[in-house]
């Protein structure tokens, strides 16, 4: 897992080949005036969706994983607040293959807080619960990146 600043996402680039297009994409597009939903980069391999997501409590927020894809969350219109529990402290649960996730009904054992201008990088190794805010929606970003 990474949190930093956008200003330093470049910095992140050498951990995966399609990071170098994520920031590509952040310097020639505005986050906040893209429409919702899936704007494919590299086809599959690499798409931001843009979302007005519910905020939800600590209860409510489930922790999950993804075997196949990096997320890169970007909160952009308030403070996220997210979930972490690193995958081998988690119990055994269904993979869901279609949609690449697993979740987990349990809390997280960490809580981390990004603002705009901010982003977490989760890993496979990773388990995260998104969306936690005091807002009832706010605008985020989540690019999907091929592990």
């Amino acid at each position: 897992m990474v949190i930093d600043t956008i200003d330093n996402l470049e910095k992140y680039a050498t951990l995966n080949p399609l990071f170098k297009d994520v920031v590509e994409f952040i310097k020639a597009y505005d986050l906040n005036t893209l429409e919702e939903g899936k704007h494919f980069i590299k086809d599959k391999d690499l798409f931001v969706n843009i979302q007005t997501a519910k905020g939800k409590t600590k209860q409510e927020a489930k922790l999950e994983t993804h075997k196949r894809m990096i997320d890169i969350q970007i909160p952009l219109s308030a403070e996220e607040t997210f979930g972490y529990t690193p995958l081998c402290n988690l119990p055994e649960e269904e993979y869901n293959e279609e949609k690449d996730i697993t979740k987990y009904a349990i809390l997280a054992d960490t809580y981390f807080t990004c603002k705009p201008g901010e982003f977490a990088i989760f890993f496979p190794q990773d388990g995260h619960a998104p969306c936690v805010s005091e807002e009832p929606q706010f605008k985020k970003a989540i690019f999907k990146v091929l592990a």
